[in-house]
């Protein structure tokens, strides 16, 4: 079977057609510090200073919470910054390479996973941005919030299915002015918030003990970049070949773990200032903020949250749609966008209007689809780490034994293995139909649902580590007898 290649070069004002396409030599472009833009812009989110709250939680004191923070975070992107990696070097999606270490058939287990987390997220992040928007309104004027709500929903949803559909460049372009705005906008909401922080209360707090401290890293990292890896080659694809691998991963991992950073790191400021906003963060994290501020900021303060959140949907759609295409349904990238902007739009309006309680167990539903995500992670990042070549462009779609085959059931295994264990390290309270996780934190000592790691969701770097430690061991030699027949085929 021929690869599919798409040589054309994406311009901000017209349609990118290029869906699992393998990008041509003479479409490549761009430089390794354009990733900082859309990875920073997807994390400037206010939302992010709620992060503060969640680690100040675990029981340990300010200076413990920074470092675990800038360690967590850092450390979290640098797995996204990883998987980028894979995009310079097969020119195609993140679910499309996944391919190589899945099959072409078996592809759809984690295909359908990322597609679903996705589009739920998606679903998520534009309700959110409805229901922030009600909740400023109302503290304006009374009985506004329904309006507010529904203008908020479609300016980020109609950003997100314009932009999905638009494409890589459009997308590039616009991310790095809302990366701009929304920093703007963040550094009036932290300035005019400082005297909520009093550093002599904050740093005079005990030290928390040694679990403590690790499950607050371990929340950190399963929290932010795993959720992300399987978006990473999307947004280095079009990079040309030559382009610095070192730049590639620095870039990914600065864009993304810069914003997380700072207002998570704020946020540890408020809570170690006031313990109270940790339970507020908790309930309402955007609540839980505006009433530090004057009336008069709140239109800005609302904007930069609905422009950290818009910057996220159109990281989501993008990525969505070009997974929807990767499971081999017969579509256009274009109108994969679109559909899941559609799916995403009416889901958010059932939500807001007709379900309003259905949006954290929604969520806690989210959380746990991310265990089989950080299991499939693991596998992407080692299958990546053991090729010494490039993707065989044409393997990618040939299911025959001369390609990558059918489906890999070593990998499909690793990934049920990783999952199950996975889903018995966490804890899930978000709905009465999630709580049978965390069956395996009794058995082995770790203080059971309610003990030191009930909250540190340890099961998803376990998952991840399941994945990436198996794929290794497992299938290795898969890899190498491919990269052998690929080097025979091509030799003289």
């Amino acid at each position: 079977m021929s690869k599919m290649v798409s040589d054309e070069i994406p311009q901000a004002n017209r349609i990118e057609h290029a869906g699992v396409d393998v990008i041509a030599e003479s479409a490549r472009h761009g430089h390794p510090h354009s990733l900082f833009w859309p990875w920073c812009a997807a994390n400037v989110a206010v939302l992010a200073v709620s992060w503060g709250g969640y680690v100040i939680g675990f029981g340990i004191n300010l200076t413990q919470a920074l470092l675990v923070t800038l360690i967590g975070v850092v450390a979290s992107f640098l797995l996204v910054g990883l998987a980028s990696l894979a995009g310079q070097k097969g020119s195609a999606p993140t679910l499309v390479l996944s391919r190589a270490s899945f099959g072409i058939k078996g592809n759809w287990l984690p295909g359908l996973v990322s597609w679903l987390l996705l589009v739920g997220w998606e679903t998520s992040l534009c309700a959110l941005a409805a229901l922030s928007a009600r909740t400023v309104s109302e503290r304006l004027a009374e009985g506004s919030g329904d309006v507010a709500a529904a203008v908020a929903l479609v300016l980020v949803a109609g950003s997100g299915i314009y932009y999905g559909v638009l494409g890589f460049e459009a997308i590039m372009r616009a991310q790095r002015w809302l990366t701009i705005a929304t920093l703007a906008l963040t550094a009036g909401f932290i300035a005019l918030t400082m005297d909520e922080v009093h550093l002599g209360a904050a740093f005079d707090q005990p030290a928390g003990s040694t679990t403590a401290v690790i499950g607050a890293l371990v929340m950190l990292v399963a929290g932010f970049g795993v959720g992300w890896i399987n978006c990473a080659a999307d947004y280095s694809r079009y990079l040309p070949r030559d382009a610095s691998k070192a730049g590639i991963v620095g870039w990914t991992t600065f864009g993304g773990a810069l914003p997380v950073v700072l207002l998570a790191g704020y946020g540890l400021l408020l809570c170690a200032s006031d313990p109270a906003l940790i339970d507020q963060f908790y309930d309402d994290p955007i609540g839980a903020l505006t009433p530090m501020l004057p009336t008069w900021y709140l239109l800005p303060f609302i904007a930069v949250a609905l422009l950290g959140l818009a910057a996220g949907v159109i990281i989501d759609i993008y990525s969505s749609g070009l997974t929807l295409v990767a499971t081999g349904i017969p579509i256009q990238r274009p109108v994969a966008a679109a559909l899941d902007g559609v799916l995403m739009t009416i889901g958010a309006i059932y939500v807001v209007w007709f379900a309003p309680n259905f949006l954290v167990p929604f969520q806690g539903f989210l959380i746990t689809v991310g265990v089989p995500l950080a299991a499939w992670g693991g596998i992407f990042v080692a299958d990546l780490l053991l090729r010494k070549e490039r993707y065989d462009e044409v393997k990618l779609f040939d299911e025959s034994p001369q390609g990558y085959g059918v489906a890999n059931p070593t990998a499909i295994v690793i990934m049920l293995v990783g999952t199950v264990i996975g889903w018995g390290l966490v804890t899930n309270s978000l709905a009465s139909w999630l709580t049978w996780q965390g069956y395996l934190l009794g058995p082995l000592g770790l203080g059971g649902k309610s003990g030191d790691w009930a909250y540190a969701n340890i099961g998803v770097l376990v998952a991840l580590a399941i994945g990436f430690v198996g794929y290794l061991v497992l299938c290795g030699a898969r890899v190498r007898a491919q990269e052998s027949k690929e080097l025979a085929l091509t030799s003289p």
